[in-house]
């Protein structure tokens, strides 16, 4: 920021809305920032998405803080976007607040004196102005991870009873996919076995499901703890003079089986490094 820009404040939002604010933040930094000057829609897209993930994950954590710092870098990511699309003409902000609210009101009719209508129904109707073809799995977005999009196809198909009546029948399936798995890497079929791992990892999402948990929510948690035993392991590792490159897999398994102990036993490794971690 030059000595001008610290004279001259952001502009205030047109309407003084908090919100706005973060608007004209970022028209400010458009007009006074080289870097953010340069910048594209497409340029800014890969930042907007890891935002998002960050956003994600201290939600997953339970961290409060995290979240709030999280959603306002995503929120300035959503803003430079806006103000992009202002500048080239493409839309504005009004538009992109007018469009979700009718599209609320289309999805609540019941909130704004209407009549209930399921949420196939209302999706149907929408499809149908826009002259698609009406298809069941035409309503689970194409951008999203497979791992979302595996939940969300099974959740939807689910709502028109091609479902497992309980998490049993999906557990049966696991046990089915984890055999053919076997049987593949045992053939040595290379492109058979990735299409039957293929399997296994949606019979896995399927079950997730049907026991009440989220695919997305549970991988987060368990990626947390594994890194956070892993940090325990480097620390006891570094105590002991135990070298990773070196040790065996012997060696450092009898460590990870030391973090898992004091973990569960409510205290963390000694030296502190993972004890930041451990919960």
């Amino acid at each position: 920021m030059n000595p001008s820009q610290a004279e001259n404040p952001p502009p205030a939002p047109r309407s003084g809305g908090t919100l706005d604010r973060v608007l004209a933040l970022a028209a400010f930094l458009r007009a006074g920032c080289p870097w953010d000057a340069a910048q594209t829609p497409l340029s800014l897209q890969p930042y907007l998405l890891e935002e998002a993930h960050e956003a994600a994950r201290a939600i997953a954590a339970g961290d409060p803080d995290g979240v709030r710092d999280e959603l306002g870098d995503l929120l300035l990511n959503v803003a430079f976007q806006v103000v992009m699309a202002e500048e080239a003409g493409a839309f504005g902000r009004d538009d992109v607040v007018r469009g979700v609210e009718q599209k609320m009101r289309r999805r609540h009719p019941h909130l704004y004196g209407g009549e209930h209508e399921s949420w196939a129904a209302i999706k149907a109707r929408e499809r149908a102005g826009r002259g698609e073809r009406e298809s069941i799995l035409g309503a689970v977005p194409d951008g999203i991870d497979p791992l979302q999009r595996a939940y969300r196809v099974q959740a939807r198909v689910a709502e028109f009873g091609f479902d497992w009546s309980d998490w049993r029948g999906a557990w049966d399936k696991v046990r089915e996919e984890v055999d053919e798995v076997g049987a593949e890497l045992a053939s040595g079929d290379a492109e058979a076995l990735g299409e039957e791992l293929g399997d296994l990892l949606f019979a896995i999402v399927n079950l997730v499901r049907l026991a009440g948990a989220h695919p997305v929510s549970a991988l987060s948690k368990a990626n947390a703890k594994f890194e956070r035993r892993f940090a325990g392991v480097e620390g006891l590792a570094a105590e002991r003079g135990i070298e990773f490159g070196r040790a065996t897999l012997e060696e450092l398994d009898v460590l990870w089986d030391e973090v898992k102990r004091r973990e569960r036993a409510g205290r963390a490794p000694d030296d502190g490094t993972a004890g930041a971690g451990a919960g």
